[in-house]
């Protein structure tokens, strides 16, 4: 399995991902747009993984590798190429189908419940409501075709699904321990107290549990799309 990670800044790997790519022998490559940086042909991966980030999707002018990335997510998603997108990256997704990315009506960082939205399809399915880790303050209008996936109160569009095989989440399932204060290390200044914004103590009160809870729904949304990869 081959696998491309698209990554935007230092602190936000791929936390229990790896373990799981590890296991399967995954061939593990990426791109960090925070170095010099390219990227590989469609045709010859996988799996695609977008993290997370404090940028904006609509910072192109200062980050005008945003422009490469977007048409990069277009190209796989025309190939049928596996994509997760997390946080950015599923915002990324959105804006490369051509859905708005805006200012949420607030931020939402700390551990909060999302809600599965009811649906027909034969598509990805989370459980009726799961405690998340969140760390956004813009959303997403669905892109043309997606189906509405989750929730939470504070966030209508909270994940997504294009096709079998692209799924996007506003939140994150990776996050690990050391992960999370790697995030709190380099993005406090936006924990301003709020009614979605949980303070650095909390933050760092988690037990154990509740990142290895998080991390096996990622397990299973990672199984999913690896489920749907075309045959070589």
């Amino acid at each position: 399995m081959k696998v491309h990670i698209l990554q935007h800044v230092p602190f936000e790997g791929i936390g229990s991902m790896e373990p799981w790519l590890r296991g399967r022998s995954a061939d593990i490559t990426s791109t960090r747009f925070f170095e010099p940086w390219t990227l590989p042909e469609v045709s010859s991966l996988d799996l695609i993984i977008a993290m997370g980030g404090p940028m904006s999707v609509n910072d192109e002018a200062e980050l005008p590798w945003l422009v490469a990335e977007k048409q990069f997510i277009r190209t796989a998603i025309h190939h049928g190429v596996p994509l997760l997108g997390i946080c950015l990256g599923a915002q990324l997704i959105a804006s490369a189908l051509g859905a708005r990315v805006y200012p949420g009506r607030q931020r939402e960082i700390g551990w909060f419940d999302i809600e599965a939205m009811p649906h027909v399809c034969s598509t990805f399915a989370f459980p009726k409501t799961t405690k998340v880790f969140h760390w956004h303050g813009e959303t997403f209008d669905l892109p043309a075709g997606a189906v509405h996936l989750a929730r939470s109160a504070a966030c209508e569009h909270q994940a997504f699904q294009i096709g079998s095989h692209v799924i996007g989440l506003q939140f994150h399932l990776e996050t690990t321990p050391e992960s999370a204060a790697d995030i709190i290390t380099h993005c406090r200044d936006e924990l301003v107290e709020d009614a979605y914004v949980q303070s650095e103590a909390t933050l760092r009160s988690l037990p154990l549990a509740a990142y290895e809870h998080v991390n096996v729904l990622m397990a299973r949304v990672l199984d999913y799309l690896a489920g749907t990869a075309l045959p070589p």
